[in-house]
C-alpha cells in the first residue's frame, strides 16, 4: 500500500506551512498519509524522535518520506536504523552537518553512515535554497547528494517555511511533481 510520512522541523507542527497541503494532495492520489506531531519539537533529539517513528510509522517498499529542516535531517538517522528499503526520501531544507556547534541538541549528528543509509532508499531528492537563513542550504544538500546520489534541486526560496523569517509557504506544488505516483 502506498504510504507517505511527512515530518516537520524544530518548533513546528503538522499544521504549519505546506504540510497540510501536501497531506491533502497525497490523499487525493490514494496515499495513506501520516503527518505526526513529533515529540519535544522545540528541542528535537534522536532519543525521542527515532523510537517514536520506528514504533508508530509504517515502512515498506511503497513508502515515501518527506521531511523539512530537522524533519529532513532526522530521515538520515531513521534510514540508518530501518531494516526495510523505502521507495523515496525527499529532504527539504535538510542538512548533513551540524549547523551551529553551540547548539546543544542530540538531533545534530557530526557524521552519518552513508553506506548504511544508501541501500535503504530507492530514490533520494534533496531540495535546498542558496539563500537559506538557517544555513540548511545548497552546500548542505550537496553533501547529502555526493554521499547518496539521487537528485539535488537548488532554489532561491529561503527556508521554504519559517515563522521567524515570515515565510508562510502554504503550498509546495513542486513536491507533488517529484513524488513517484
Amino acid at each position: 500500500m502506498k504510504n507517505a510520512i511527512i515530518l516537520h522541523g524544530t518548533g513546528d507542527s503538522p499544521e504549519n506551512f505546506w504540510f497540510p497541503y501536501l497531506k491533502r494532495e497525497l490523499e487525493k492520489q490514494g496515499y495513506s498519509v501520516w503527518l505526526p506531531s513529533l515529540p519535544n519539537s522545540k528541542f528535537p533529539n534522536l532519543k525521542d524522535w527515532i523510537p517514536f517513528l520506528l514504533e508508530n510509522g509504517k515502512f515498506g517498499d511503497e513508502t515515501v518520506i518527506i521531511g523539512h529542516s530537522a524533519g529532513a535531517q532526522i530521515i538520515l538517522s531513521l534510514l540508518e536504523k530501518l531494516d526495510v528499503k523505502i521507495k523515496q526520501a525527499i529532504l527539504v531544507s535538510g542538512y548533513a552537518k551540524v549547523l551551529r556547534k553551540d547548539m546543544d541538541s542530540e538531533k545534530n549528528v557530526d557524521e552519518y553512515s552513508w553506506e548504511a543509509i544508501k541501500p535503504k532508499c530507492e530514490k533520494f531528492i534533496f531540495i535546498n535554497s542558496d539563500n537559506d537563513p538557517w544555513t540548511c542550504d545548497d552546500k548542505q544538500g550537496r553533501i547529502m547528494f555526493d554521499n547518496l546520489g539521487g537528485m539535488q534541486i537548488v532554489l532561491h526560496e529561503g527556508h521554504m517555511g519559517s515563522t521567524t523569517h515570515n515565510q508562510p509557504y502554504k503550498e509546495f506544488p513542486l513536491l507533488l511533481k517529484l513524488i513517484d505516483f
